[in-house]
């Protein structure tokens, strides 16, 4: 019982950590291609290039350590609760990642100052790809 505790004590900060990872790499890769294909010419216009633009800020975001905790919330949560679903750690990852650039508006009353759907579309698959890779590693054995 003690070595399944311990075990699990290990498990867990090394998948979360290996997920964080997964995350931030989709969402570089698969922001620097949507940049780029709109830089190109390829998709949208100005606008996109702008929204593309606000993506690599809001990834500078993503690095610092109060966006770490919707995630580790979903995990702790997953957890305590032996939640095994594949669902509840990938469409909680999407979520806790989603909703990452309204949490950076908190303080701001303007509603028009929401960033685009790209930076969105963005960070949910970033946040789906973690939240899929922390439940094979981990959330499986819950």
């Amino acid at each position: 019982m003690i070595l399944r505790t311990l075990g699990r004590l290990i498990l867990v900060p090394v998948a979360f950590c290996i997920a964080a990872a997964v995350s931030i790499f989709v969402a570089l890769t698969l922001g620097l291609e949507k940049m780029t294909a709109a830089m190109s010419g390829r998709e949208g216009g100005t606008e996109t290039v702008e929204a593309y633009w606000e993506l690599a800020v809001q990834g500078g975001l993503v690095l610092a350590g109060l966006t770490i905790i919707p995630a580790l919330v979903l995990v702790i949560v997953g957890e305590v609760a032996r939640i095994r679903s594949w669902l509840y750690y990938m469409i909680g990852g999407g979520v806790a990642l989603g909703l990452l650039p309204i949490a950076t508006l908190a303080g701001t009353p303007d509603l028009s100052a929401l960033p685009p759907a790209a930076l969105w579309q963005v960070l949910a698959t970033a946040g789906f790809a973690g939240g899929l890779v922390y439940w094979l590693l981990a959330g499986r054995t819950a």
